[in-house]
């Protein structure tokens, strides 16, 4: 059976090829894993790349035990990572400290923020990994920390609503990101770079002045990327920050159902968005999706415990009931 490999994943794959740090090799492979055709065809492909990602996974923990090269390495949870990448007192610690329980340091000198702060932001019934980087300037970058922009799964550019510096903080922020390889979803990267998805957070729109700032930063980089305007003060816009980083991730929640009983709603399968019902049974366990004969759903589009195919494609919020 032929591959039929997307061009996403040979983008990916070149990617890869091109990387020269663990952090880079993971991101690349992650994307390789995500954009792969899921069929018969590809199953060595995906064995593959999963054994090389275990791989790089362990070299990453243990240099990082060892207190080596690469101290910005954080171990991905939940749903998905983002990144949070600005200048000095852009409000990226206060959005953490905000939304997580991660112990950030808010303080309104420079560079409080010395390395990687992990924490967890809740969407509902799903997690999302935060981390607080150290802050950017145009001629400064810690050493290290561009492997763990790369190998997140998205950007949060910060920018402080009330600082005059307003235009001055985004071009800085896409310039080094820019430098180092990386574009925004939808626009041309640089030779041999990747896209990543972005979104620009306006911060501390509390501050007089603030939402005439992001109105006119709208009006003038209209079509960069998407943009959203917060406080963590006041907890303006903190929702829509949840909300926005799950569907940038583009993912849909699928739940298991046994046969007769009520549907598993605590823990939901996480799966690529374009997901089928054998790409569910997979995530369940591998003899599932070997043997499985059938399957009925509860979702959206269907009624009510719908026979449908294995090449069905599941919705955000769907319950799968697989029969062997």
């Amino acid at each position: 059976m032929p591959a039929n490999l997307t061009p996403q994943y040979l983008a990916a794959e070149k990617t890869f090829r091109a990387a020269k740090t663990v952090a880079e090799k993971i991101a690349a492979l992650e994307e390789m894993y995500a954009t792969i055709p899921k069929h018969k065809g590809t199953e060595k492909m995906q064995g593959d790349i999963k054994r090389r990602l275990a791989k790089f996974r362990q070299a990453a923990r243990e240099t990082k035990g060892k207190g080596g090269v690469d101290p910005f390495y954080v171990e991905k949870h939940g749903a998905g990572q983002f990144v949070l990448f600005g200048t000095p007192n852009s409000g990226k610690s206060a959005i953490v400290g905000a939304v997580t329980k991660a112990h950030v340091i808010v303080a309104p000198y420079p560079f409080a923020t010395h390395g990687p702060v992990p924490g967890m932001m809740a969407f509902e019934d799903v997690q999302i990994q935060l981390v607080d980087l150290p802050p950017v300037a145009r001629e400064a970058l810690v050493p290290g920390m561009i492997g763990a922009v790369r190998s997140a799964d998205g950007i949060l550019v910060c920018v402080d609503l009330g600082a005059r510096d307003l235009l001055d903080q985004v071009d800085v922020c896409l310039g080094v990101l820019e430098g180092r390889g990386m574009a925004p979803d939808g626009r041309q990267p640089p030779e041999g770079g990747v896209t990543k998805r972005m979104l620009l957070v306006g911060t501390k729109d509390d501050l007089p002045g603030a939402r005439s700032n992001f109105e006119a930063l709208q009006d003038l980089h209209r079509g960069l990327l998407p943009m959203l305007s917060i406080s963590a003060e006041t907890g303006r816009g903190m929702d829509d920050l949840a909300r926005r980083c799950f569907e940038m991730l583009g993912i849909v929640r699928v739940y298991s159902k046994e046969p007769g009983k009520p549907p598993d709603v605590g823990q939901p399968f996480i799966l690529p968005r374009g997901s089928t019902v054998l790409d569910m049974a997979s995530a369940v366990h591998r003899e599932i999706a070997e043997n499985l004969k059938r399957a009925r759903i509860w979702g959206a589009g269907v009624y009510d415990g719908q026979p449908v195919q294995r090449d069905h494609v599941l919705s955000d919020k769907d319950v799968i009931e697989l029969h062997v």
